[in-house]
């Protein structure tokens, strides 16, 4: 019976009769017996199979290459050797597709840069193996986290016509040709266009989960969202994922509460239901990586005034390369030292100045500062941005022009506001980082499975 390698190891017990199909990631023969490691891609290490010169094709089994495609039907039995518990003694091997010494991955290690370039390949090697495995568990486990919760999944729009961020750093959607777009006073005529307006790729789905809050209380999104800013960072992609949970008749500290929730429950399910990919990585990417997210998932975390933090980072004696300053914004160096030295854990940053923080957070009483909050963890810096919403019409409206902000855009954000507004908030954490930050990789490129950055869209 064919089964996944995963599932036959997981029995525990020898096994008379079975087949596996899966791909050559090694192979050393002799003139009696080969053995070969064979992956499906359902574990990390796969499985080694034991192939003695009685097999009917012995010496063409002695001659597959790397990356082949293969079934084996065989017997599981315990390992006389050391280095594996169990192997599959071959009865047939039977090539599927056969792979020639063209193959990229011959040798056993190869550089994170050099398998970016052959993006569509590299899920096969042990590293991204384990990536994505823990990327598809992180993605189900978010889903079952807000589920346990009665949270509404929410799809929100992809195309869009508002700027959540007023970056404007959209990817334009148009049917216009370029070479004879319609123009009235020398700019784009986007009346003309297939939805009669500029649209774009959405940013943030935060708006529209904010409408269905005022409907069903707690909702979240999880979706791709876009930017279009020429950067090419290790933590920046124009193409990523986001989770938005937003509550209503919440105010900053359910939110960080809820931040808090969150982020211990993903790191507590990746060191127990992703335990095999975490030793490897704590092995091959990042020494320590266990110890560090067992920490931060049975730690309290830290609440810190944004004024409080600029004085603690100013009364430091380390030369950052950024002014601190109240009123600027802080730099992952500077989140970096207050979670990895100040606090020594994960800590919220909480009530920023109003004028580095976007116009729908909520203003304080102090007439400077919104009810914003980020998550500051070791290691990385800022994992979750948050914020209270306004939910004042008034100072919504007067925080919009005083931003430039056009209304006309948003007469629908400004409607809720009208209708039954209440205290609400919400936050944002990009799936990129949240993986990267679980598995020690460092460059978001390797953890999405095809990247999205400046002059790069191959795959």
């Amino acid at each position: 019976m064919k089964m996944r390698i995963r599932e036959l190891l997981a029995g525990g017990t020898p096994h008379q009769d079975c087949a596996v199909s899966g791909w050559v990631r090694s192979l050393r023969a002799s003139k009696d017996v080969a053995f070969l490691v064979l992956n499906d891609g359902s574990n990390q290490a796969g499985i080694q199979v034991v192939a003695g010169r009685d097999l009917e094709n012995f010496p063409a089994v002695c001659r597959i290459a790397t990356g082949s495609a293969v079934m084996v039907e065989g017997c599981l039995l315990e390992s006389p050797a050391a280095g594996q518990q169990w192997e599959l003694i071959a009865k047939t091997i039977q090539v599927i597709g056969q792979a020639d010494e063209t193959f990229p991955l011959q040798k056993k290690r190869h550089s994170f840069e050099y398998l970016r370039s052959i993006a569509h390949l590299r899920p096969r090697t042990n590293t991204f193996g384990a990536v994505f495995r823990l990327r598809s568990k992180l993605a189900q486990a978010i889903h079952r986290f807000f589920a346990e919760k009665n949270f509404l999944y929410v799809h929100t729009p992809i195309i869009t016509a508002s700027d959540c961020e007023g970056a404007g750093e959209l990817f334009r959607v148009t049917t216009l040709d370029a070479s004879t777009t319609p123009l009235i006073q020398g700019r784009p005529d986007f009346s003309q266009d297939f939805f009669g307006q500029r649209t774009g790729l959405t940013v943030s789905g935060q708006l529209e989960g904010e409408m269905f809050a005022m409907a069903f209380s707690d909702i979240y999104t999880f979706g791709p969202t876009f930017r279009a800013e020429n950067s090419n960072t290790a933590r920046h992609a124009s193409e990523f994922w986001m989770i938005e949970p937003e509550m209503a008749f919440a105010d900053l500290a359910d939110d960080a509460g809820l931040a808090e929730e969150f982020i211990r429950y993903l790191c507590r399910f990746a060191l127990e239901e992703c335990s095999e990919e975490m030793a490897f990585f704590d092995k091959h990417v990042e020494t320590g990586l266990r110890e560090r997210i067992s920490k931060v998932a049975g730690s309290g975390f830290a609440r810190m005034d944004y004024s409080e933090a600029i004085e603690r980072l100013q009364r430091s004696a380390v030369p950052f390369a950024y002014p601190v300053e109240w009123g600027l914004d802080l730099q992952t160096e500077h989140e970096r030292h207050l979670s990895e030295q100040v606090v020594g854990g994960p800590v919220f940053i909480l009530n920023y100045p109003k004028d580095i923080k976007a116009f729908y957070m909520r203003q304080n009483a102090d007439g400077r500062t919104v009810a914003a909050m980020d998550l500051l963890v070791p290691k990385v810096g800022e994992i979750i941005g948050g914020s209270q919403r306004e939910e004042r019409l008034d100072l919504l409206e007067r925080r919009m022009a005083e931003m430039g902000i056009d209304q006309e855009p948003l007469w629908w954000y400004l409607d809720s506001r009208r209708w039954g507004s209440c205290p609400h908030a919400g936050f944002g954490l990009g799936f990129e980082r949240l993986v990267m930050y679980l598995s020690g990789m460092e460059n978001i490129r390797d953890v999405i499975p095809f990247p999205r950055t400046p002059r790069h869209a191959e795959f």
